[in-house]
């Protein structure tokens, strides 16, 4: 009996040394496996930080894919929260040390637009904008609804003959000043002279197209200049993004406005783009865009991006918010403008 004893314990003492060779071996190989890991989720991480911060660089040929790309550039951060938890479940330091890049260029970018802004009454103006929609099948609602902001301009687009005599009878009681030019109006408390149409009718378009107005309201404070304007629709498809007509629109707009004599401007409007897109650099080039706030307004059902657009020169535009949906496919955006 001893000596089988003793037998074993020699055997169970010589494979000891292997087992620990083993788990070793294994330990190690664990490590690299983990930090392989670590190093392919670092790779993604990098580039959701340099495409980001440097987007001006991505190539706008072919198929707009810089302004594909900036439409969506918020959208940046969901893409970090995804890295974030594979870290998390990889228990990668490598790739969570990596995403450290992506928040602070996400941050950089878009963390102001987080923050509180004014309070309400630093504003001299409030204005709403919003696209009603050829489709809308309750105008009535919807234009309720916009004057129970209570702002002072509200700026229309898509407005049809048949729904133009409804927005109008609802909305004078509030506002009695108003013009129309093609789908587009404006409604104020204060009064409007100088009303025109704005040509930013691009090349190729043979149908009746009129889309942009400019009118001068009498402020309490001063007189703006105020433009609407509807920029052609952007299609997505296999090729990339087509919006060469809204291009050429923005554009149009664009030397509209560096034209204005009046010094202060406001521009209310669907541009069918978002304020980073390249495609606005018209505009946002000479304009402030709003400081706080992402207000995505499209689509109405699960809004991705604000293309309903609140600008000013020489005033600033307070936080962008969105109004109860109404019945468009678009949510109404309202900010204060602050005049100086």
């Amino acid at each position: 009996m001893g000596e089988r004893n003793s037998s074993a314990t020699s055997a169970a003492g010589r494979a000891t040394p292997e087992r620990a060779r083993w788990w070793s071996a294994a330990g190690e190989a664990g490590n690299r496996s983990c930090r392989t890991r670590g190093r392919l989720l670092a790779v993604p991480a990098v580039l959701t930080a340099v495409l980001p911060a440097f987007h001006g660089l991505v190539p706008n040929t072919p198929g707009h894919l810089g302004s594909l790309l900036e439409s969506f550039l918020p959208w940046s951060g969901l893409v970090i929260a995804v890295l974030l938890g594979l870290a998390l479940l990889r228990r990668s330091a490598v790739a969570l040390l990596s995403l450290l890049l992506p928040v602070a260029a996400w941050t950089y970018l878009f963390g102001g637009l987080l923050l509180p802004g004014d309070e309400p009454g630093a504003h001299n103006l409030v204005v709403v904008q919003h696209n009603v929609s050829d489709e809308n099948t309750d105008p009535a609602g919807t234009a309720r609804t916009l004057a129970d902001a209570e702002p002072d301009v509200i700026a229309l687009e898509e407005l049809l003959p048949a729904a133009l005599p409804v927005y109008e009878r609802t909305l004078a009681p509030h506002y009695p000043y108003h013009a129309v030019v093609g789908t587009v109006g404006l409604w104020s408390r204060h009064p409007l002279t100088d009303v025109e149409e704005v040509d930013i009718k691009p090349d190729g378009i043979t149908e009746p197209w009129s889309r942009g107005l400019r009118a001068a309201v009498r402020t309490p404070h001063r007189e703006v200049a105020v433009y609407v304007a509807h920029l052609p629709s952007v299609r997505l498809h296999a090729a990339g993004l087509a919006s060469s007509r809204r291009d050429e629109s923005a554009d149009l707009l664009g030397k509209a406005v560096a034209a204005e004599k009046l010094g202060t401007v406001i521009l209310l409007g669907d541009l069918n783009s978002t304020v980073d897109d390249r495609g606005l650099a018209p505009l946002t080039s000479q304009m402030n865009v709003p400081a706080r706030g992402f207000a995505f307004s499209f689509p109405a059902a699960f809004p991705v991006a604000r293309i309903d657009q609140i600008m000013a020169r020489s005033a600033t535009v307070g936080p962008i918010r969105t109004l109860p949906a109404t019945g468009s496919d678009h949510l109404p955006v309202i900010a204060g403008i602050g005049l100086g």
